[in-house]
């Protein structure tokens, strides 16, 4: 499932590692490209304005910021269930 461009914007202003060129891989490992615990709370809360959805419990783990292919379906799954 291929992201918008919204996603990839507001994903990469997280990634300090990865290079302005560099295509994002849906495989992409989110903690090598430089998201920290601080970077996810704040990407965390980006999202959750872009995308008018909730966090809940169950998808605040390190494995939902793992890469950018968990997250965006996350996030999809939230905006479909309504969260």
């Amino acid at each position: 499932m291929a992201w918008d461009q919204k996603f990839e914007e507001l994903l990469r202003e997280y990634l300090p590692f990865l290079d302005g060129e560099e295509p994002l891989a849906p495989d992409t490992d989110l903690r090598d490209c430089g998201l920290d615990s601080l970077g996810a709370v704040e990407l965390l809360g980006s999202l959750e304005s872009a995308y008018d959805v909730r966090f809940v419990d169950e998808a605040l783990s390190l494995d939902t910021f793992a890469t950018p292919e968990v997250l965006w379906e996350t996030v999809k799954r939230l905006q479909t269930a309504g969260l």
